[in-house]
């Protein structure tokens, strides 16, 4: 009895297969691989010598095991450790502090992306022993990168090397050599560095995105363990993480972890298919959820880091939502393809070309829109003074425009809002906001109704109203008071709407939502 009064199940060991067992289980395995393969020996001058040698090499070919070390070979020779040394203020922080790391990639980077070092003498996580001459504080920390060309242009990560004092790098033969960085690009987390020198290994980014399903490798600096291969397969790709407007990764399963950032995954023709820079994991260690950035998106900023160290971007000025089912069903669209302008920035080329707020990108050039993250990443793609035509769906009917791109300041992106909240699918009744005239509210401008209160259990608070937000439209009609705000309400239950779309400010920000008209 255990100390809890029950009785603990009876536990069965693991069998175990005698030699004699083991032998013949497998043989007979054997046997049924060669029934496979002598099958057709039952053809006419089948025992023919030839023949024979022939099926033997079937044989052995089918028997071989399958690896990787051709590939490996070729490959792991232009695959760096990075090693640098950062200057961390009065206060010693972990590698890359959030001040460099994309807002949404900083749980990812804490875990993962803002390698903190493996073995150091200096101390724990790859910090120094305190602060340094001066009262500086210095954090040292390891990343990977790989060659990309004879001359010493490597390609790592931005945040592995994000407001470097100092780079260096270990070859996969042992030397130790000073890097310079060429450029960095924030908003794709990647890097350019370069070493003095001549005729390194490299390797060549690949020309043919991998499907799911593909095997992979990854080679890189784990833990600060130099020149380690795992090998996984594609688990998904255009993945969207949080990270920014351009996200579009590639899901590896190939175990990944810190030091790991800015190493290559490679295919198995040994082209680079993508470059490490996050895991996802619960542990701190890789769990088989890894992510890379395509290799065509590497393609495009190296090349503008490369000459000129910095990357511009097509800009038209506008801040782009989903079309989620809730909003297609308000818009009287069959589809959520394209992207909803929530609301176009005065001046922008958007704005200039005469797109207003509620209309939906439908296409860029003729080529249909897939939603807003497939809209940012396009027009980011496109340098700026690019002309373009843009198909939009305005109050029902459609349109073409054309514009010039603008360039896309540092403070601004042409985003996917990250901040749908919809429950779709929900039959909930009270909206439960409390509104006022926003002309009565100091601070709130003259133009809508401000939320002055929210119901935390209301469908409303469900959808992310907060108090302060200003609602300027209903149903598509721009609303001053609360009694404009119930009228459009009961005139889209009326019409048989199942929602009703509202434009709302909140903070700086300007976005559609859409909210289930669950009853009256």
């Amino acid at each position: 009895m255990t100390p809890s009064g029950l009785t603990p199940p009876t536990l069965q060991k693991p069998r175990t297969l005698s030699a004699r067992r083991f032998i013949l289980l497998a043989t007979t395995i054997a046997g049924l691989g060669a029934a496979i393969v002598v099958a057709p020996s039952l053809a006419p001058n089948s025992f023919s010598p030839a023949y024979a040698q022939n099926l033997t090499a079937q044989a052995q070919k089918v028997q071989a095991p399958v690896g990787f070390a051709d590939i490996v070979e070729k490959v792991k020779p232009a695959v760096i450790s990075v090693r640098v040394k950062v200057d961390s203020g009065p206060q010693n922080m972990a590698l890359g502090g959030e001040d460099g790391i994309p807002p949404g990639l900083q749980e990812f980077f804490r875990r993962f992306g803002a390698p903190d070092g493996g073995p150091n003498p200096n101390g724990p996580r790859g910090r120094g022993p305190g602060p340094g001459p001066g009262g500086r504080n210095f954090t040292t920390g390891q990343g990977s990168g790989f060659f990309i060309s004879a001359d010493g242009f490597a390609v790592t990560n931005n945040h592995v090397v994000d407001k470097a004092e100092s780079v260096q790098v270990t070859t996969d033969d042992g030397k130790i050599l000073t890097a310079k960085v060429i450029g960095t690009d924030p908003k794709t987390d990647l890097a350019l560095i370069k070493v003095e020198g001549s005729n390194f290994p490299y390797v060549k980014l690949g020309e043919r995105a991998p499907r799911i399903g593909d095997w992979v490798l990854a080679v890189g600096n784990p833990f600060g363990l130099g020149g380690t291969v795992t090998a996984g397969i594609v688990s998904a790709r255009g993945r969207d993480i949080g990270a920014g407007a351009y996200d579009d990764f590639i899901q590896i399963d190939a175990p990944v972890n810190k030091g790991n950032s800015g190493g290559p995954t490679f295919d198995t023709e040994g082209n680079v298919i993508g470059v490490n820079t996050a895991i996802f994991s619960p542990s701190g260690g890789s769990v088989g959820i890894a992510f890379a950035i395509p290799s065509d998106t590497v393609k495009t900023v190296i090349a503008q880091l490369k000459d000129k160290g910095s990357v511009t971007r097509g800009w038209i000025g506008v801040q782009i939502q989903p079309v989620t089912p809730e909003i297609a069903d308000s818009l009287g669209l069959k589809k959520t393809d394209g992207a909803l302008v929530a609301e176009p920035q005065a001046g922008s080329p958007a704005a200039k070309a005469g797109i207003e707020s509620g209309d939906v990108i439908m296409s860029v050039d003729g080529k249909p829109v897939k939603d807003a993250r497939d809209l940012a990443k396009r027009i980011g793609a496109m340098a700026p003074n690019t002309s373009v035509k843009l198909g939009v769906l305005h109050k029902g009917s459609e349109k073409t425009l054309s514009l010039t791109l603008g360039e896309l300041p540092n403070t601004r992106e042409a985003r996917a809002s990250a901040d749908e909240r919809e429950a779709p699918g929900s039959d909930i009744g009270k909206l439960g906001l409390t509104l006022a005239p926003a002309g009565r509210v100091a601070g709130s401008g003259s133009d809508g109704v401000v939320v002055t209160e929210v119901d935390p259990s209301g469908v409303a608070a469900e959808h992310g109203f907060k108090t302060g937000d200003v609602i300027f439209e209903v149903g598509g009609k721009g609303v001053t008071t609360p009694a404009e705000v119930r009228k459009q309400l009961a005139e889209a239950r009326s019409g048989g709407k199942r929602t009703v779309l509202m434009r709302v400010k909140s903070g700086e920000a300007t976005r559609f939502v859409a909210l289930p008209l669950g009853r009256a």
